[in-house]
């Protein structure tokens, strides 16, 4: 059969939320349980995110906003098999009226010039069928690497401040043949099992200055499976990538997989009860922390998280994952080195917020943001980046998006009690310091709780 021109089919739906993680399959469901006509785009054939095609089990939850963990009740996190955590989000999202597309990938964007502002309108979408455009009313970035943001033209950061270098890729992969009761796991916890040499860290480091891990692994983490005698293994590192360009992606890649066989034969030497272990999975996909993070109407800091920063406008309360930074230059995490770490610590926040105005472009209209792709600088994406967070955003963005589109205003000008209101949240100003978005001219109004 041949095809002398191509069609292009046309769909149309209130909300479009792209990208099937954590983020956008809480932002998708949030937005269903209101009425909103949604449709839930993926480019893989499983939803999930790194909780599946990339093997990361280690999920929870999240405990705030209320609304985001009575909603996902059904979906035991952690608990779940990265084989079948897929079914449990299809079956929710599908429970809840979305309408799911798999195998459908984002490459453009649909806009308009609304008074004198970039308003997306639209994606323009690759299919096994051909190209697809899906029209809305609002649409939700969850795809991590922010592809419709970019694509519309939102301005966005990357890499640490200083010289713009990004965490470092990981190809995760599961072991199975490990004598648990042996391992440390067992005995103690990894954390906490003692070698002749001190800590697991001060082992893999060892090795890796004797040459027998490549230079940049300088952390080897082991996870409980759903069975006793398996692990997922986190240690692969590719350093110096962009997973923005296709090119540094495929290295990433092909790196990544040559370094699981090292890994193995490091951890049959030295780990208790991995003598007879092997490879059972290798992850579909590699796995990417960090790439554009783009400027929203406040941008939340290190400082913020570091501090337990409350914000009046805030949509996710009490988050306290670590500042999780991967050194983007060498092994081991970024910072907190020493004789006891000689992999370094992790700086760990007081409980933070995280403010609606980090969900919403400070330059385009029409769309909203979720996940690891909201504004924030580099430490603080570190911590915001978990995937039980990414879920409390993505359901902030899919409420939001609802009330706007009900309201008939621009995400920026929504009030955002309304999404308190529906998360569970209570305005909680405490010691909240008002801060003005990236653009002089924006103000905001403390009795509404919006910019506009």
């Amino acid at each position: 059969m041949e095809r002398n021109e191509i069609e292009i089919s046309r769909l149309a739906y209130d909300l479009v939320v792209c990208g099937g993680g954590p983020a956008g399959i809480a932002a998708a469901v949030a937005a269903a349980t209101t009425g909103c006509k949604t449709l839930l785009v993926e480019r893989y054939s499983r939803l999930g995110g790194m909780g599946t095609n990339g093997l990361v089990n280690q999920f929870k939850v999240p405990e705030n906003p209320p609304a985001v963990k009575s909603l996902f009740a059904s979906v035991k996190g952690h608990e779940n098999d990265s084989e079948f955590l897929d079914l449990a989000y299809a079956d929710l999202v599908i429970a809840h009226g979305v309408t799911l597309l798999l195998h459908a990938t984002v490459f453009d964007v649909i806009t308009e010039t609304i008074e004198h502002r970039k308003t997306v309108r639209g994606v323009r979408i690759a299919t096994p069928s051909g190209p697809m455009d899906v029209i809305a009313d609002r649409l939700v970035d969850a795809t991590g690497d922010g592809i419709v943001a970019f694509l519309a033209g939102a301005a966005f950061d990357m890499g640490r401040e200083n010289d713009g270098l990004m965490q470092p890729t990981t190809i995760m992969f599961r072991v199975s043949g490990v004598a648990h009761e042996r391992s440390m796991e067992a005995n103690g916890g990894r954390a906490n099992y003692k070698f002749p040499e001190g800590s697991w860290n001060h082992v893999t480091m060892a090795a890796r200055e004797r040459g027998e891990l490549p230079w940049n692994i300088g952390m080897v983490r082991t996870y409980m499976a759903n069975r006793e005698s398996d692990r997922y293994i986190n240690a692969t590192q590719t350093n110096y990538i962009d997973a923005t360009n296709g090119f540094d992606l495929t290295r990433a890649e092909l790196e990544g997989r040559r370094q699981i066989p090292v890994v193995m034969d490091f951890l049959r030497r030295y780990a208790p009860g991995y003598e007879d272990a092997h490879v059972a999975r290798v992850a579909d996909t590699v796995g990417v922390r960090e790439t554009r993070r783009f400027r929203g109407l406040v941008c939340l800091t290190r400082e913020d998280c570091l501090s337990g920063r409350r914000w009046p406008d805030a949509v996710v309360t009490g988050c306290r994952a670590p500042l999780d930074v991967h050194n983007p230059a060498g092994p081991g995490q970024a910072e907190g080195v020493s004789e006891s770490h000689p992999s370094g610590k992790d700086p760990r926040p007081e409980p933070y917020d995280i403010p609606y105005r980090c969900l919403v472009p400070e330059n385009t209209d029409g769309l909203l943001l979720a996940g690891r792709c909201i504004s924030g600088d580099h430490a603080a994406h570190a911590s915001y980046r978990m995937q039980n967070i990414c879920m409390a955003t993505g359901a902030a963005a899919g409420f939001a998006a609802a009330a706007s589109i009900r309201q008939g205003v621009q995400p920026r000008c929504l009030e955002v009690s309304i999404v308190q209101a529906k998360l569970g949240i209570e305005s909680t100003p405490g010691n909240a310091r008002l801060q003005p978005g990236r653009n002089a001219k924006d103000t905001f109004n403390e009795n509404q709780n919006n910019y506009c």
